[in-house]
């Protein structure tokens, strides 16, 4: 798999850990910041355990093995699909996400997607390109793409679709309520230091 701007790097199809015990996790604890929605966030609220999650970050953040996962769209779509790509380099690692082209599996355009509007979001989770590679689940698109979620939004619209969305991967029912708090919260949080923000996606 090669992927613009990343030259020979040690990509690798991801899509397959996504149902896998722990994933989400990795992939969204960080996102329920520093516990000042009363209480850290756990591994648990998320599925799986501890222990899960542990045993899977030895393979999401493997620096010879970057995971990346496809969230495409049909051509003619609104708005582009998005590329996940687990950069994982020694001194740096961190989340990219990259404009994908329909039915692709490279990053197209340049530089990273700077965020998503609720609108966009929404439509790109609920319109996976079915001959193509990549996620296809509309709950798991969703979340793969929720830390992108910036500008203005309906809290208890976004709150009932994470609950959702978390519920549909197998997050514990008695605890979703709390995550989506923790996750709502730092979304908010992080929306007001970027009020000027403005997505290249919608002409912003």
């Amino acid at each position: 798999m090669l992927i613009e701007g990343y030259g020979h790097g040690p990509v690798v199809a991801g899509e397959s850990l996504v149902g896998r015990r722990g994933f989400w996790a990795n992939h969204l604890l960080a996102l329920c910041g520093d516990g000042m929605c009363g209480g850290r966030a756990e591994p648990e609220w998320f599925g799986g355990d501890g222990g899960d999650a542990d045993a899977l970050a030895e393979v999401l953040f493997d620096p010879e093995r970057w995971p990346v996962f496809r969230v495409l769209v049909p051509d003619g779509h609104p708005a582009p699909g998005v590329v996940v790509v687990y950069r994982n380099l020694v001194d740096e690692c961190g989340v990219d996400y990259l404009p994908g082209g329909p039915g692709t599996g490279a990053g197209l355009g340049s530089g990273l997607v700077p965020g998503l509007s609720w609108r966009e979001l929404t439509r790109v989770a609920d319109c996976p390109e079915p001959s193509a590679d990549g996620v296809q689940d509309a709950s798991g698109r969703f979340l793969l793409l929720l830390p992108l979620l910036s500008g203005e939004w309906s809290d208890d619209v976004v709150r009932d679709r994470i609950v959702a969305a978390l519920v549909a991967v197998g997050a514990p029912e008695g605890t979703v309520g709390r995550a989506a708090g923790h996750l709502l919260g730092h979304l908010e949080r992080r929306a007001l230091h970027d009020a000027g923000w403005g997505s290249p996606l919608s002409g912003g």
